[in-house]
């Protein structure tokens, strides 16, 4: 035996165009991709099947949901559904002046609104529920569908610099591969930055 240990690896998609949120619906477990954006999740599916992956989990919110599963439907594997991997409950209700609440909590990581959580505590729970399907698939790859917020505080959480121009400027669909070596150190990043 070599000693060499094969990298479990995470792939995470932020989803692909979504339906914007309005006042009136739908909410956010139900809001769906638009036509553009089934289309995209269709255009992912060559290079997300060259990976291999052996399991795909998703965020419970539709849109995350309809992301991955043409890739699921293409290697014949189900989409599971983990809450860990919701997008950030920001603690508002719709506004459509949502973004200087952002921009405080990108400011004060440990700021709160009721009933939401801080962006810190979305952190550890994005960190938490990577690691958790990194022991759970050791030395496989896994294609989790997510969310921008998330990703960005799962990355900021294993050391990757990110900020709120980060979550801005990425595009849907965005594609991150994180390596781990084991479960507990950090990856190796590689994506769209």
């Amino acid at each position: 035996m070599s000693g060499i240990r094969t990298p479990t690896e995470i792939v995470l998609v932020r989803h692909a165009r979504s339906v914007p949120p309005t006042a009136d619906g739908p909410d956010e477990f139900t809001r769906p991709l638009t036509t553009d954006g089934l289309r995209q999740a269709q255009e992912l599916v060559t290079a997300l099947t060259e990976l291999r992956p052996v399991a795909v989990w998703s965020s419970p919110y539709r849109r995350a949901i309809q992301t991955v599963q043409p890739t699921a439907d293409a290697l014949s594997l189900p989409v599971r559904t983990v809450m860990e991997l919701r997008e950030w409950d920001d603690g508002l209700a719709f506004t459509e002046v949502w973004e200087r609440h952002y921009v405080r909590s990108w400011a004060d990581l440990c700021y709160a609104r009721p009933g939401g959580e801080s962006l810190e505590q979305l952190s550890v729970r994005a960190v938490e529920a990577v690691r958790t399907l990194v022991r759970r698939h050791p030395g496989r790859v896994v294609l989790v569908g997510s969310h921008g917020t998330f990703i960005c505080r799962a990355l900021a959480g294993f050391g990757v610099p990110v900020s709120w121009t980060t979550v801005r400027q990425m595009p849907m669909p965005a594609v991150y591969r994180l390596r781990f070596t084991y479960p507990s150190t950090s990856p190796e990043v590689s994506g769209w930055t």
